[in-house]
């Protein structure tokens, strides 16, 4: 992985101007998806009508809908936070839309001041994800907001 500056900026330059939310959002999950290491899911839910729905994303098929509190995605939007989940089947009620999943990072994505939807990170590795990592994709999902 490169540095951070690097990974941000490469981003912004994808997304930047941009006035088309749903290309953003699938150049952002192409862009996460092959600049990372060991990622085997990278994308977007967007929360309609109090329901998270699936966005743009690369990787498997995945679930269409998640409810707010429900699996990691549902815990990041119901307590506004990232969510950085070492096993997810350690996770309490954790959703398996992929079986090969094995551990977890989302992150809650603004915009106005309310919850937009959230960036989801999945890998086939168990403890895949660091505080680093952590760090990265928030700043990334800084640039996102940005775009949407």
């Amino acid at each position: 992985m490169s540095d951070l500056h690097e990974i941000v900026s490469g981003l912004e330059a994808l997304i930047s101007g941009v006035p088309h939310r749903i290309a953003n959002l699938a150049n952002a999950a192409a862009y996460i998806y092959n600049t990372f290491d060991d990622i085997s899911w990278a994308g977007f839910y967007i929360l309609e009508n109090g329901v998270l729905v699936l966005g743009p994303f690369q990787g498997k098929p995945a679930c269409i809908e998640i409810m707010p509190g429900k699996g990691v995605c549902g815990a990041a939007v119901q307590t506004k936070t990232t969510q950085v989940v070492y096993n997810v089947h350690e996770f309490p009620g954790h959703i398996a839309c992929d079986p090969d999943s094995r551990s977890e990072t989302v992150v809650p994505l603004y915009k106005d001041g309310a919850i937009y939807g959230v960036l989801d990170l999945d890998s086939k590795t168990v403890g895949r994800f660091t505080d680093e990592d952590k760090t990265v994709f928030e700043a990334l999902a800084a640039v996102i907001e940005k775009a949407l």
